[in-house]
């Protein structure tokens, strides 16, 4: 009986190493995504109120969670049983993420037209219109991180297919919960610096706290341009990873990211062409 229990204790022993060198390389495999995830949520959940700005990355990152929920098991069964569907959901999900890179760009470009009107809108607006464009962006974040989570749960699993399916399981799990919990963690630390300038001054730190005040919209206009960049470049590697063709159009003379991102770029700005044409035509049926 006892030889029975620590022969028992010896396998758990073996399956918790298993699991924890089979996190530790698929966490590795998925440190770039992680960086992109991180870059494109911070954008996200930024430009809020101030006093709402915790309260609606708690909501991103329970909408976070609930996408992990569904993309877990179905990750799961698919590779189990029709792996060929992995690269499929993958590509629409790139090209998801490649029209909201090129989208953001062309608003960028635009915004200096239409820049007083939305001052205008933002001036006239009631409280209960801005809470419906929080909602609308909470919305956007959410659908975002589902595309980039497909992609961050793909990589962790594809890194232990050859473990038993307990480790799998335990290993990709923890991978997207690191990834839900950590990223929008750093989320929150990052939205809340000109708190601690605030703190800083009233702890009569000056400088230090004008530092940090005036790091915050400097940090959020980085991490929008990073994010918008980011979404190019994962949507780029998403398609020449899973698309024969896009790879060989890639120029052996510029290094590989690149060839990514002008691919990504390309794409991104047909399927957003294709997409405005689309709602053009659906107002004119209307």
């Amino acid at each position: 009986m006892a030889s029975g229990f620590f022969a028992l204790l010896d396998d758990l022993a073996i399956l918790a190493d298993d699991i924890a060198l089979s996190t530790k390389i698929a966490t590795q495999k998925t440190a770039g995504i992680l960086g992109d995830d991180l870059a494109v949520n911070a954008e996200k959940a930024t430009g809020f109120k101030q006093d709402r700005e915790l309260k609606v990355i708690w909501e991103i990152t329970k909408g976070s969670l609930k996408n992990k929920a569904i993309i877990l098991p179905i990750s799961f069964i698919l590779s189990a049983i029709a792996p060929w569907t992995i690269p499929i959901i993958l590509v629409f999900g790139g090209l998801y993420l490649l029209y909201e890179g090129a989208e953001k760009i062309e608003e960028y470009f635009h915004k200096k037209s239409h820049t007083k009107e939305d001052e205008e809108v933002l001036k006239n607006s009631t409280n209960e219109d801005v809470i419906a464009i929080e909602k609308e962006k909470i919305k956007s974040a959410v659908i975002t991180d589902f595309i980039l989570s497909v992609e961050i749960v793909i990589l962790a699993l594809g890194t232990v297919l050859d473990k038993p399916l307990i480790t799998q399981i335990i290993s990709t799990t923890i991978v997207a919960l690191v990834a839900t919990f950590g990223v929008y963690g750093i989320v929150a630390l990052i939205v809340r610096i000109d708190n601690l300038g605030f703190y800083l001054i009233k702890k009569e730190k000056v400088s230090l706290g004008n530092f940090f005040i005036a790091l915050m919209p400097k940090l959020i206009k980085t991490l929008s341009i990073v994010g918008t960049i980011a979404m190019i470049l994962v949507g780029g590697g998403i398609l020449s990873h899973n698309i024969e063709f896009v790879h060989h159009l890639f120029i052996s003379a510029i290094p590989a990211i690149l060839n990514e991102f002008v691919i990504g770029l390309i794409v991104g700005f047909i399927v957003l062409f294709v997409i405005t044409r689309i709602k053009s035509f659906k107002k004119k049926m209307a």
